[in-house]
């Protein structure tokens, strides 16, 4: 007689869900599984990259004497890349410069240069009184003037002036300047202005660069034109030497822009009595280029004056600066031709800072005093030529017109003719020789003809390195977690069709020996919905 068993199970109430739900998850975990996909290996990417014979020599396929020839080819060229690019880099960090050169280019709307000129002797014998003469013994070397002598117990003087003495004791251009003619226009001293210098009371011709005049042609005739009388006569007597002592006649000159201050006792030239001096000039325009291929200034932009005293900077008005400091830190005051509204110096002590001024100051980026190039300078070239005056014919009407004799016209007078060679200028600029687009450029170059790479290729390997980088990361933040049964009230929780798949029964119908056998009547389901808390099986 045959046994049933009748086996009643109870599973939690999440079997009883639709099976929607059941293939949502499963699609779900499916998705999960292929979101955590493994990153390539070297083979894969090797194989895909655009770095020429990296497939070769690190793709996949069987190792052999190939591959190795392709890998040291490959780390060769490599090699070989690093070290070019390691000698452009050399070259690009020294900042290598040129200078290019335009000898006729058109000249800008500037006008004619200003012209400055000294007198080589600074004070008129015939304008100094006892008081001078006391005051300036320092600097002058010149005995009194009375044979008694100056006795300073019985003498009183007021406080000297050193302004004033210059303006009294130097030279006056209107006594000087014989005649004047600028393009063809006469001239006069009041078309000169009065400046300062270490050679005393000076004049400049076309200072002001707010009406700076300009220069209609090119050639003699054309610039400024004048005559001058030196006035050796008056020259201070040499008693004994001093710093200042000059056995020199004549005048000296500087040409300059208006915007720069003379510094005529280094940047001036001499200009002989009896010789009448062509000075052809050519505008030369300069520009330099600032760190780091250069030293030069660069524009503040600002609208304040760059320097004290000064419009604009230069080189001139900044070694003025410097002069005038260690002259304030050394006498407290300054000189007559240094710029600010400190104290002047006295006759007494003025040569003495004077020599200072000169030991102290140092030239280059080293000395205490460094003046950089402005990177925009405007300088005038010159070329120099002389012939004697007067001749015998014009000698001996010069000394009836001025009422001199022929040896006081050779002796003191001079022609200083000063005008443009032509309306063009030359323009020099420094140019970097070497910039960044010209590193690039060989790096690309040098990168293509080697490895066969491009920025791409570098962006290609970055990013696989990043990709493997990341995946290891992630292994080691996120430990993988083990999945645990949960019970609910003690009893286990079995899904129903896994329970199906693993039970080894028959199924439902099939009579064991091959009966036709049926269930119990209580064994069948019932007529209702299925699915629910419980349901009945037989084995």
């Amino acid at each position: 007689m045959p046994i049933e068993i009748v086996c009643k199970i109870k599973f939690a109430e999440e079997d009883a869900k639709p099976k929607e739900k059941e293939a949502g998850d499963e699609q779900s975990l499916l998705g999960a599984a292929q979101g955590a996909a493994a990153p390539r290996d070297l083979a894969t990417f090797a194989s895909t990259s655009t770095l020429h014979g990296l497939g070769r020599a690190c793709g996949r396929g069987p190792h052999g004497l190939r591959r190795t020839l392709w890998a040291l080819a490959l780390l060769t060229s490599l090699a070989a890349f690093l070290y070019q690019a390691a000698g452009l880099a050399r070259g690009y960090l020294t900042r290598p410069h040129l200078v290019a050169m335009d000898p006729a280019a058109p000249a800008p709307a500037a006008g004619f240069p200003a012209v400055t000129l000294c007198n080589i002797n600074r004070f008129r014998h015939s304008a100094l009184s006892d008081a001078d003469i006391f005051h300036l013994a320092n600097l002058t070397g010149l005995p009194p003037k009375d044979r008694d002598g100056h006795r300073a117990a019985g003498l009183r003087y007021p406080e000297p002036d050193m302004v004033d003495i210059l303006n009294r004791t130097g030279h006056q251009l209107a006594d000087m300047l014989k005649s004047c003619n600028f393009s063809g226009h006469h001239c006069s001293a009041s078309n000169f202005s009065v400046v300062y210098t270490r050679y005393g009371k000076c004049y400049t011709f076309n200072a002001d660069p707010q009406s700076s005049l300009p220069s209609r042609a090119g050639g003699m005739g054309s610039g400024l034109e004048i005559m001058l009388d030196i006035q050796q006569e008056e020259y201070l007597p040499i008693w004994r030497e001093t710093n200042e002592t000059s056995f020199e006649a004549g005048i000296r000159v500087q040409i300059h822009s208006q915007e720069e201050p003379p510094y005529i006792h280094q940047l001036g030239f001499g200009v002989s009595p009896g010789f009448q001096t062509f000075v052809s000039c050519q505008e030369q325009r300069l520009t330099y280029l600032p760190q780091p291929w250069g030293n030069c200034r660069a524009e503040s932009g600002l609208r304040e004056p760059e320097l004290q005293g000064y419009s604009a900077y230069s080189v001139s008005a900044c070694r003025l600066r410097c002069e005038k400091e260690a002259v304030l830190q050394r006498c407290h005051c300054r000189m007559v031709h240094m710029p600010g509204n400190e104290t002047i110096c006295p006759p007494n002590i003025y040569i003495e800072c004077a020599d200072h001024t000169l030991d102290s100051l140092g030239g280059g980026s080293e000395g205490p005093c460094f003046c950089p190039t402005p990177c925009n300078l405007t300088r005038y070239g010159k070329e120099i030529s002389m012939v004697r005056i007067p001749n015998r014919g014009s000698a001996r009407y010069l000394a009836r017109k001025y009422n001199r004799n022929e040896t006081y016209i050779r002796e003191n007078f001079l022609v200083l003719d000063v005008f443009f060679e032509a309306l063009t200028s030359e323009a020099m600029e420094q140019r970097a020789a070497y910039g960044l687009s010209a590193l690039l450029g060989d790096l690309g170059g040098q990168m293509g003809l080697f490895i066969g790479a491009s920025i791409l290729t570098l962006l290609e390997i970055l990013d696989y390195i990043y990709e493997v980088s990341w995946d290891r990361l992630k292994r080691v933040w996120r430990r993988p977690k083990t999945p645990l049964r949960t019970s609910t009230g003690g009893i286990s929780t079995l899904g129903l069709q896994e329970l199906k798949e693993q039970s080894p029964c028959p199924s439902r119908g099939h009579v064991e020996g091959g009966g036709a056998s049926g269930l119990l009547p209580n064994h069948h389901h019932p007529p209702g919905p299925r699915g629910g808390l419980f349901e009945d099986f037989a084995c």
